[in-house]
C-alpha cells in the first residue's frame, strides 16, 4: 500500500455535482473550454474579475454534495496504517476545505495539504503533486494520485505516480491514463 495518498476532491472524494456548462454560461466562457484556461486566456483586469466570480459560484456547491461512498471508510483506514493525505483539486483552497468541512472529512487532512488552483499550478500540472511530496519528504514510487477526471490521471502520470480512476459509472473514458479503475472508493478496501 502506497504511503502517500492524494486525492482530487470534487466527483472523488465527494459526490460530483458541479455543472460545468452552467458555470461557463454563468462566466460568459466558450463551451467545451475548461474553465481555468479559458479565464487564463482573458485580459488580467477580467481575468480576475472572472476568478472571484468562480469562487462564489463554487461556493454554491458545497451545501449540495456528500462524501463519495466509501470515502469515510477508506481515509479512516489510511489513517490508521499511516498514510499521509492530501488533496490536489482545481477547486480554491477555501472552497475545498469548506466542502471537506461540509462532508465531515477535513479532520483527515492538515490544511497545509489542501493544495487548490492558488498554491500550484493547476492540474494537469504536476506542480501540486511535487508540492505534497516534497512536503511529506515522500518519492514518486510510494505515492497515489486518485481522480475522476483526465487532468487528475495525467497529473498523477507526469508525477510518475501511480494513478487510480474513480468513476462510479464504471466506464472510465481515461482508462490508458490509470494503474487501476474502481467505481468506488470503497474497491481499495475490500480489494475487488
Amino acid at each position: 500500500m502506497p504511503r502517500h495518498w492524494i486525492f482530487d476532491l470534487d466527483g472523488t472524494l465527494t459526490r460530483a455535482v458541479h455543472d460545468f456548462d452552467l458555470l461557463r454560461r454563468e462566466l460568459g466562457l466558450p463551451a467545451g473550454q475548461p474553465l481555468l484556461e479559458a479565464i487564463a486566456e482573458r485580459p488580467a483586469s477580467e481575468a480576475a474579475a472572472l476568478h472571484v466570480r468562480l469562487d462564489a459560484l463554487e461556493a454554491d456547491y458545497v451545501s449540495a454534495t456528500g462524501p463519495a461512498p466509501g470515502a469515510l471508510e477508506l481515509l479512516e483506514h489510511l489513517r490508521a496504517h499511516g498514510a499521509h493525505l492530501g488533496i490536489l483539486t482545481r477547486n480554491s483552497r477555501a472552497n475545498a476545505q469548506a466542502t471537506l468541512a461540509h462532508c465531515e472529512l477535513a479532520a483527515f487532512f492538515d490544511p497545509a495539504h489542501v493544495i487548490g488552483r492558488d498554491e500550484a499550478e493547476p492540474k494537469p500540472s504536476p506542480a501540486g503533486i511535487r508540492s505534497l511530496l516534497d512536503s511529506w519528504g515522500g518519492r514518486p514510487d510510494d505515492a497515489v494520485m486518485l481522480g475522476d477526471f483526465r487532468y487528475d490521471l495525467l497529473a498523477g502520470r507526469a508525477a510518475g505516480v501511480s494513478t487510480v480512476s474513480v468513476d462510479p459509472s464504471g466506464q472510465h473514458p481515461w482508462r490508458e491514463l490509470a494503474d487501476r479503475c474502481v467505481n468506488s472508493l470503497a474497491e481499495l478496501l475490500d480489494g475487488r
